[in-house]
């Protein structure tokens, strides 16, 4: 094992997903998806343990004794810091999620500044973006550190592995500490791009057609889709050349729409 390295899987001892929470804690304060004491990780050590980073700490600087392991309820087991604020956030993810291992929040100024000015990542713009993550939904403002933030997320759980947090930040969840790292690497790298593309001109997005067929393609990718299975599509060309038309419907046309979203909103919940 490389002394800077955070290798694939979970199946490590404490000692290991110690090491690598401050390799992840470092390697997000060097790429400024963090300053000073923000942003926390998290990874799950069994059923009802979870190892944590500590409050007031700058993540760029941690020591794997400064790490502290909670039970799902909140209560701190061990540690002689004190876990952050934010813990429930994380709890949430533990909760709703058997197949999350690792959860990973940050504030990458981009796309902090697209959850600031109250844009989603949603529109069908990068390959990789929609095979990786479908889209990144904003989730609602909620008061950092208080149940505010869970209920805000707590639709957006099960059905997404990437959320922006509505004039906060951003948030990711993975089957290991790599892949949530690199979701957040994902999310930053959708922000400059869209920024740059708007910069640029006006962005060309892929038409539902194109969406469909990367859909199809992520088995092939290896990724697997979270259980919600509630995930909107990204935005296409298809919708947004059609938005500003007139839309005449039957009433049997309009009551199926009417289910589909009856029938998302309940998945959501």
């Amino acid at each position: 094992m490389f002394k800077h390295s955070v290798t694939p899987g979970h199946a490590k001892s404490e000692d290991q997903h110690r090491h690598e929470i401050c390799v992840a804690g470092r390697w997000m304060y060097e790429r400024d998806f963090i300053v000073a004491c923000e942003g926390n990780l998290s990874v799950r050590l069994g059923p009802d343990r979870i190892l944590t980073t500590p409050t007031c700490m700058n993540k760029g600087h941690l020591r794997p004794g400064d790490l502290v392991v909670t039970d799902l309820g909140g209560r701190q087991i061990s540690g002689e810091k004190k876990f952050s604020s934010e813990l429930a956030m994380h709890l949430l993810f533990y909760r709703m999620r058997p197949d999350v291992y690792a959860v990973c929040h940050a504030h990458p100024p981009t796309a902090t500044g697209f959850a600031v000015a109250g844009r989603g990542l949603d529109q069908a713009l990068l390959p990789e973006v929609i095979i990786g993550l479908c889209q990144i939904p904003l989730v609602r403002y909620g008061t950092p550190g208080t149940p505010e933030l869970s209920a805000a997320l707590e639709p957006f759980v099960s059905h997404y592995d990437a959320m922006l947090l509505a004039n906060h930040g951003a948030v990711t969840c993975a089957p290991d500490l790599l892949t949530a790292f690199f979701r957040m690497e994902t999310i930053e790298h959708a922000a400059k791009v869209t920024l740059a593309a708007e910069m640029a001109g006006t962005p060309e997005l892929l038409s539902g057609r194109e969406v469909a067929k990367l859909m199809a393609a992520r088995s092939r990718y290896f990724v697997e889709a979270p259980p919600g299975g509630g995930a909107e599509l990204p935005i296409t060309s298809d919708s947004v050349e059609t938005k500003d038309e007139p839309v005449t419907l039957t009433r049997s046309e309009l009551d199926a729409l009417i289910d589909e979203a009856v029938r998302k909103d309940r998945a959501r919940r």
